[in-house]
């Protein structure tokens, strides 16, 4: 059964956004471009001829890529996803162990959470991406001049296309990435404007594992949910304030949510009809009307290209639903 420990909702929870400056060997006219502009990194660039060398301020501070990198390890899901969706997954030569998507993704026995560094440089990176840094992880690499960038879990859309734009440009996929970014906005503004903007909240409860931990809207699912048009039932538990609570069976069955999404189906994993079947649920809405509805863990919780396919599913849900009266 698939379970999200505590530590990775609070990984999750722990998304930082970052910023981007690249500068090339000659001056353009990139560098007097707003330094608020997300794609200003490459506004002097044509296309993909992206100019190294392209310096990202981290967490850890600034990190020089000199020269387009040919040989990336991704020790991020997420940024496997990414960079194979902006044309750079030629690049990737290794992934972590969750990386299993997309289906060529170069996925290894590498941890993403224990990295281990001199396994790492086993590959001969010129680049690792990851979203968190344990405490060794970019020092180790840094040491053998290899650049590490730490892209953090996304707390909102606006981080998500951020980060395709910063891997863009530090791997000279500066046009790939700004298309994609482009393509993604337009969807999600197409989604969005199917869920009439009178319609009346609904709310709901998103199962991360069957020991109940769920979300609540301040979080990036939340967000996904919000555009919606609907509210999570975790607003009110008494320690919401994490963004990812536990709640008790007593506390959703008094909330009784008009829709039930969970992530924690799958192979061995719940079913719609183990939800119902739980004491008391089959008094909840969502169950008597029908509206327990499994979504993939994968797609709803990293912050990639495919959010916009979890965005579909929460927005057809929500336009199912007859408006009140």
């Amino acid at each position: 059964m698939r379970t999200i420990r505590p530590a990775r909702l609070a990984l999750l929870a722990a998304a930082l956004p970052l910023v981007l400056v690249a500068c090339g060997d000659d001056s353009d006219d990139s560098s007097a471009a707003p330094s608020d502009a997300p794609s200003s990194a490459a506004a002097g660039d044509s296309g993909d001829d992206a100019a190294f060398p392209v310096t990202v301020d981290t967490q850890d501070g600034p990190v020089e890529i000199a020269e387009q990198p040919e040989h990336i390890v991704s020790l991020s899901a997420t940024a496997t996803e990414m960079l194979f969706a902006i044309g750079a997954g030629d690049a990737v030569v290794a992934a972590d162990s969750y990386s299993n998507y997309p289906a060529d993704a170069p996925t290894t026995d590498l941890s993403a959470f224990e990295p281990n560094v001199e396994a790492i440089i086993g590959y001969d990176p010129d680049l690792v991406i990851a979203s968190s840094d344990p405490g060794e992880l970019v020092s180790g690499l840094a040491a053998v001049d290899i650049p590490a960038i730490v892209l953090a879990p996304a707390v909102t859309l606006d981080d998500t296309y951020t980060q395709l734009e910063q891997l863009g440009a530090v791997t000279g996929h500066v046009g790939d990435a700004a298309e994609l970014v482009g393509q993604l906005r337009s969807d999600v503004d197409e989604l969005v404007a199917q869920v009439p903007a009178d319609a009346p909240p609904v709310t709901y409860y998103h199962e991360l594992d069957p020991n109940l931990y769920t979300v609540t809207s301040g979080t990036f699912i939340g967000e996904i949910y919000r555009l919606a048009g609907l509210t999570s039932i975790a607003d009110e538990a008494p320690d919401a304030a994490g963004g990812y609570p536990q709640l008790s069976p007593e506390f959703i069955v008094t909330a009784n949510p008009e829709i039930v999404f969970f992530a924690d189906g799958g192979a061995g994993g719940v079913t719609a009809d183990d939800i119902a079947a739980r004491p008391g649920w089959d008094q909840l809405s969502a169950v008597q009307q029908d509206r327990v509805v499994e979504v993939d863990p994968d797609i709803a919780s990293r912050w990639g290209p495919r959010i916009v396919d979890f965005l579909r599913t929460v927005v057809e849900q929500r336009t199912a639903l007859a408006p009140a009266e």
